[in-house]
């Protein structure tokens, strides 16, 4: 059965040195457009304090179906698969879910 709790996404992103513009102004697009879908529930971009080329990236979602949906979406495959990741040195992506204690 499909998970049907929210999923919260952090990607961190060590962008190539020098191409820190470059990506924030593609971000710009990419949050912009993300916050437009149906399933998303906001779209967060953090810049690390002792590394100003480290992003961090935090993302909910509805469901899995809606990171589905985001990772299809013309502004994903085009901007951050085409123009974005070629700008950065690493990538990591941890979903999660959040845990409510009574």
């Amino acid at each position: 059965m499909e998970n049907q709790n929210p999923i919260h996404v952090f990607a961190t992103w060590k962008v190539k040195e020098g191409q820190i513009e470059n990506v924030l102004n593609l971000l710009k697009t990419v949050h912009d457009e993300s916050i437009k879908e149906t399933g998303n529930l906001f779209y967060k971009i953090h810049q690390s304090n002792s590394d100003e080329n480290t992003l961090i990236l935090f993302e909910g979602y509805t469901n899995e179906a809606a990171i589905a949906d985001h990772r299809n979406s013309p502004h994903f495959q085009d901007i951050v698969l085409q123009k974005i990741v070629p700008l950065l040195e690493n990538r990591e992506i941890v979903l999660t879910t959040p845990l409510v204690y009574l």
